[in-house]
Parts: C-alpha cells; sequence; structure tokens
C-alpha cells in the first residue's frame, strides 16, 4: 500500500466521513496542532527516565489521538467514532496536575525553561498545546466543538506544566 494517494495535490484533504476541506482551513489547523503536539510529546518522554511518568505521557498520547480523530471529522464521521475525550479524561489529567504539582514542591514565580532537556521538552509541549487550545478556540467560532475537547487541551497544559515542574526538581 503506498502512502501517498495524490488526492490532496490540489490543496484539500479528506475528512474522517468522507468530505474533503481545504487544508489551510481553521479544522485542518486545529488537529495538525494537535498531531505536532503528539509529537512533541513523544519527544519529551524519548529523555524521561521516570517510568510511570513516561506512561502518562504515553497514555495522554493515545487520548490526544482520540481527540484528533473527532477535530478530523465530519459529521459522518463523529458518528462512527469508537470514543471520544469524557469527563473523567479531565478528571484523570486533574489528578496529574495535582499529583506532580504536590511532588515538585511550591510555585515561586515564573519558570525559565531549561534546566533539563526532559523538562525543556516538556515546556516544549506545554506551549503546543496552549497554542491548539488556541486555535480550537478560534474554529469553535466557525464549527461545533465539544466543551469536553475544549476543557481537555486547557487542562492538558497544565499537566505538562506540572510535569515539567517535576523533572526540573528530580
Amino acid at each position: 500500500m503506498s502512502i501517498y494517494t495524490r488526492t490532496g495535490d490540489k490543496g484539500t484533504t479528506a475528512l474522517f466521513g468522507g468530505s474533503r476541506i481545504e487544508k489551510d482551513s481553521l479544522k485542518v489547523e486545529a488537529y495538525g496542532t494537535i498531531d505536532e503536539l503528539i509529537s512533541n510529546m513523544g519527544v519529551a518522554s524519548s529523555f524521561i527516565k521516570d517510568e510511570e511518568l513516561k506512561a502518562e505521557l504515553v497514555d495522554i498520547q493515545k487520548k490526544l489521538f482520540v481527540l484528533g480523530a473527532e477535530l478530523a471529522s465530519d459529521e459522518n464521521g463523529i458518528k462512527h467514532l469508537k470514543e471520544q475525550i469524557e469527563q473523567n479524561d479531565i478528571d484523570n489529567l486533574e489528578k496529574i496536575i495535582d499529583k506532580y504539582m504536590g511532588k515538585a514542591g511550591p510555585f515561586n514565580g515564573f519558570v525559565t525553561p531549561g534546566k533539563n532537556i526532559q523538562s525543556a521538552m516538556l515546556h516544549v509541549s506545554r506551549t503546543v498545546a496552549r497554542r491548539a487550545e488556541r486555535v480550537i478556540i478560534t474554529f469553535s467560532k466557525e464549527d461545533k466543538v465539544r466543551e469536553d475537547v475544549r476543557k481537555y487541551v486547557n487542562r492538558l497544559s497544565d499537566a505538562l506544566y506540572a510535569m515539567a515542574r517535576f523533572e526540573e526538581e528530580k
């Protein structure tokens, strides 16, 4: 099977569900930024030695694939999704935030990223998550985005911050 189809050569891409849209649409920007975030988190994870933290990052990446699939779906595709982000996923991120902020200690002001490669890459992932959130909010002004999707991405940047603080303080 070839990975190229030539169907996007004219500047459109297929959504899950079958419809096609322009590659520079806000919808594509939204799920593309989630894809970028997944990759950045993979780079961060490759430097992290803490197995529990590494496993949590992989679990979050899997949830981001679910979230990205929802963003990459048209109305027909949404009906066929097997999983969506739900409140319990948001709750899990809040538990992660609380756990790593508890381990990192009190917040004493702004953190300058770069104390070590692990925390620096988590901070890069955090900033990509913030950008994803901005794009999703902008996109939601022209098309429906579920509240749980918006909440999840918002909590995720906080979780990545907490994880970065943990890696800085270890």
